[in-house]
């Protein structure tokens, strides 16, 4: 068992092998990686050592008092965070050597082909298709709302391989190429004012059957791994005390004294304790992360992690009044990350609206945790045996 003075020892090795002064910033990322230091509860040979996933802060503290780079996690959070970990658990032996050290070390990029014009908050019901045309699937439709599309060398994928059978029992899931013919990225401006979000249409782009990620028509169980360690991702993020949102606002009270009110001290002492409670949470989600894969409790983390957002953001504009109606910067841009803490007030009173829908909106997170973590009736469903072909649209 690799324990805490183990992982020193090899981190201490690495260091003296590649100096951080010294070694090319990607060069060393794949050195790290290669030494089992990227994510120490990966298997050998994948980034880990099979170490408990708790003992990843062993190494990220050596590092960082080293002055060791790192891979630039917020840039590349959805290779990270869902696309890896889906590739570990449903991929080949082969499509884990391929993808999972680029992806890691932030050579490669990705983004998410999973909602739909219409099939955003009932995913299942997507309608992009996939016929299969020898050793290729033949790929037609439409996405929305992808990140860093403009950015991606690769994506997840979800398309329908089967109309005639259940929304859910014909989808199947790949690993597409965003550089082939047939993929165009259209940007979608924003409320804020930049397009981090875009559409890509899918015009007969041939993926291969050796990029496809489970078995034909499990695509719907394979997504839900992706699915659960996105919320995660999101909502159950590691952050200092006064991390995030609530940050920025505790700075601006304790610095503008002339902007406090009797009111507004009071909704910021509960929004400040609402926030600490949800940091804490996620703490303790992660621990239990160890033990195995997010199951549904990521969807509570996402919930309060969109509420706690727009409220807050929405307080730190009324507290600073006339300067919170101002906004920086227009400028139609296309982000290579979402940076809530480095712009103004408004920025965050704008972008944080989008926090209740990405990631899965905050009606069907409802009824994730009434149904799978309050085990509570589930609702009617109608179409739950119904052909996918045969359903209204």
């Amino acid at each position: 068992m690799t324990d805490a003075a183990e992982l020193r020892r090899r981190t201490a090795e690495l260091l003296a092998a590649h100096p951080p002064a010294g070694t090319d910033r990607l060069d060393f990322l794949r050195a790290r990686f290669d030494a089992g230091l990227a994510w120490v509860h990966y298997p050998e040979g994948l980034g880990g050592l099979g170490a408990p996933r708790s003992l990843q802060v062993v190494v990220d503290a050596e590092l960082e008092a080293a002055g060791a780079p790192d891979n630039d996690p917020r840039r590349i959070g959805i290779g990270l965070g869902m696309a890896a970990p889906t590739i570990l658990k449903y991929g080949t032996e082969e499509q884990k050597q391929r993808y999972l050290r680029p992806l890691w070390t932030g050579e490669e990029v990705w983004c998410q082909l999973f909602s739909e014009p219409g099939a955003g908050s009932d995913l299942a019901a997507l309608g992009t298709r996939a016929v299969r045309e020898g050793d290729d699937w033949v790929v037609n439709g439409q996405k929305v709302w992808t990140s860093s599309a403009h950015l991606a060398r690769w994506a997840i994928l979800i398309a329908r391989t089967d109309p005639d059978v259940p929304k859910h029992a014909g989808i199947t899931y790949f690993l597409c190429d965003m550089t082939d013919p047939g993929i165009e990225v259209r940007p979608l401006r924003q409320i804020t004012g930049e397009a981090e979000f875009n559409e890509v249409f899918i015009s007969d782009v041939r993926i291969p059957d050796s990029r496809r990620l489970g078995e034909v028509g499990d695509g719907w169980r394979v997504a839900q791994t992706t699915l659960n360690n996105e919320r995660v991702a999101i909502g159950g993020m590691r952050l200092p005390r006064e991390g995030g949102m609530i940050g920025p606002v505790s700075t601006t009270w304790r610095e503008r004294p002339e902007l406090r009110t009797h009111d507004l001290h009071q909704r910021l002492l509960k929004l400040w304790v609402d926030a600490e409670v949800a940091r804490l949470t996620g703490e303790r989600l992660r621990q239990q992360l160890v033990a195995g894969q997010p199951g549904p409790e990521g969807a509570g983390m996402k919930l309060a992690f969109a509420r706690l957002n727009q409220e807050i953001s929405g307080l730190e504009v009324e507290l600073r009044g006339e300067e919170g109606l101002l906004y920086d910067d227009w400028t139609m841009r296309r982000p290579e990350l979402v940076d809530f803490t480095g712009r103004d007030a408004g920025y965050r009173y704008l972008r944080s609206k989008g926090n209740s829908i990405e990631g899965g909106t905050s009606e069907v997170l409802l009824n994730i945790v009434a149904e799978r973590v309050l085990g509570l009736p589930s609702e009617p469903r109608t179409d739950k045996d119904v052909a996918w072909k045969d359903l209204s649209r």
